[in-house]
């Protein structure tokens, strides 16, 4: 009977296997190196287009922030003109009120008294003056008391003179009636006292 050896046949059998093997073992390999660098591209490719965008967000914010400025500039300039204007305003109104101030001291003004300074610090005037009498300070301050220009007049000096002859120096103070202040009574009282003065 004859023999048939088949280690020969097993061998390269093995030899085959141990070829397919290492093949697809290689593939494997190769796979997996090349889907690993295509990953990578690809979140390369995320970060680089999320970072433009972040760039993008940054240049716009910005833009914003300068324009927020531009507006804030505006807005203070803005309350600036206001104020301005304000003031002008308030100036425009008080032009004449100082004239009818002047014409009320004259007005109120007793005879035989005389102002020799008059001083102003916003609303409040200091009155120094000559009187004949104290008698006449008095009358002097109950007609800044009904005045419609002038109120609270408060004595803080009076001063009489050996000499009778040379009267009494004194000092007052009183408070401007300004139309801002004044309601639209008080305004029209002035108004009303000016036309009466006016008639014959």
């Amino acid at each position: 009977m004859p023999q048939i050896n088949l280690l020969p046949w097993r061998a390269e059998q093995r030899k085959e296997r141990k070829l397919a093997f290492l093949v697809a073992l290689g593939g494997g390999t190769l796979a997996a190196l090349l889907a690993t660098f295509v990953i990578y591209l690809m979140f390369n490719s995320l970060i680089s287009g999320q970072q433009q965008r972040n760039d993008r967000l940054k240049a716009e914010i910005a833009t914003l922030d300068k324009q927020i400025e531009e507006i804030n500039n505006l807005e203070a300039q803005k309350q600036r003109f206001i104020s301005r204007m304000e003031i002008i305003e308030k100036l425009q109104r008080s032009r004449p009120e100082i004239v009818h101030v002047f014409d009320e001291l004259v007005r109120t003004l007793p005879d035989g008294t005389f102002l020799t300074g008059v001083t102003q610090t916003g609303n409040r005037l200091k009155l120094d003056g000559v009187a004949q009498s104290s008698t006449r300070v008095s009358t002097f301050m109950r007609n800044i008391d009904k005045s419609q220009w002038l109120r609270n007049p408060e004595l803080s000096v009076i001063e009489t003179k050996k000499d009778q002859s040379l009267g009494a120096t004194f000092t007052l103070f009183a408070d401007q009636v300004t139309l801002a202040g004044a309601g639209d009574d008080d305004a029209a009282k002035p108004k009303a006292r000016a036309k009466k003065g006016a008639g014959p």
